[in-house]
């Protein structure tokens, strides 16, 4: 059984749920109801909810999804402002982004002891942010180079230099995949655009992702890292952008915390060593599968 799309519908104030399945519609700017894109891979073992970072897209996701859909039930969607989820949301904090995993994880049932979340960079941190708030929803999490530290001053001016370096728009998928510097990385990049006028546009607004990290830039979230108390799998790429020191300050702060380094693997380490980075996903769940509840 292939994949099957649902959009989760996350209200506004005073509105209420729905969802509807296989739309990819895009909404206004406002703070009204955020509709969610999400993609659920099937499988009937312990939950997997899987969570993109800046920019992307849950199709990055589809390489592990397809070998862990033998094992485990794995969901995985597309945050508030980017792919096919409401591109122009009213409320990008990370509230609001932990909200929308709650969200998903209710409509799919997931919302429990047995889930594990999965999240890459800011992906991480929100997946981090859900288990220190909610450590009802969660079993253990999966933190791919993602982790509390900062502040970062720069962080919203740097997302910006980047995201104005695209040559959009691209003429087609091949000068997208070497523009993102190719391989299995460059692919999944080069997937998360859309066709437009003259070409493959963006499915994310520049001003929307500046303004997602704005946190960062001014806090640090240890004081949620210090409120985690399940345990944790932190991945980092040997040529990846998380320091050895988070890790390390990590794991001394939080005793069930268990760091690896992915050979030939930079921040996308979940695309740049997918079979590498599910031996250890793979690993570290089987030993948490053996220790029981808790």
């Amino acid at each position: 059984m292939g994949a099957t799309t649902v959009t989760v519908t996350v209200p506004g104030e005073g509105e209420g749920e729905g969802e509807g399945k296989g739309k990819r519609k895009r909404e206004g700017a406002g703070a009204g109801p955020v509709r969610l894109f999400c993609t659920d891979h099937g499988g009937d073992g312990p939950p997997l909810l899987l969570l993109h970072g800046l920019a992307g897209h849950c199709g990055e996701w589809d390489a592990l999804a397809a070998r862990f859909a033998a094992t485990h039930r794995v969901i995985a969607f597309d945050a508030r402002g980017s792919g096919a989820s409401t591109r122009r949301p009213g409320d990008v904090t990370r509230a609001a982004n932990v909200r929308d995993v709650l969200a998903v994880a209710r409509r799919f049932g997931l919302a429990g002891p047995d889930t594990v979340l999965v999240g890459q960079s800011m992906g991480g941190l929100t997946a981090l942010l859900t288990a220190a708030a909610h450590p009802e929803v969660c079993r253990a999490l999966i933190l791919i180079e993602a982790g509390p530290a900062g502040p970062s001053p720069g962080l919203p001016e740097q997302i910006g230099r980047w995201l104005d370096s695209w040559p959009v728009p691209f003429p087609d998928r091949e000068a997208a995949e070497a523009f993102f510097g190719g391989g299995p990385a460059g692919r999944a990049w080069a997937a998360g655009l859309a066709p437009g006028p003259g070409g493959l546009h963006p499915r994310v607004d520049r001003d929307v992702m500046v303004a997602t990290v704005q946190e960062n830039a001014h806090r640090d979230h240890w004081d949620a890292w210090d409120r985690v108390r399940c345990p944790v799998l932190v991945v980092r790429g040997e040529n990846g952008t998380m320091k050895p020191e988070e890790a390390e300050r990590m794991r001394a702060r939080h005793a069930a915390t268990r760091t690896v380094v992915v050979p030939d693997a930079g921040h996308d380490a979940h695309l740049d060593n997918t079979a590498a980075v599910y031996g250890e996903m793979a690993s570290y769940l089987a030993v948490l599968a053996g220790s029981g509840p808790g």
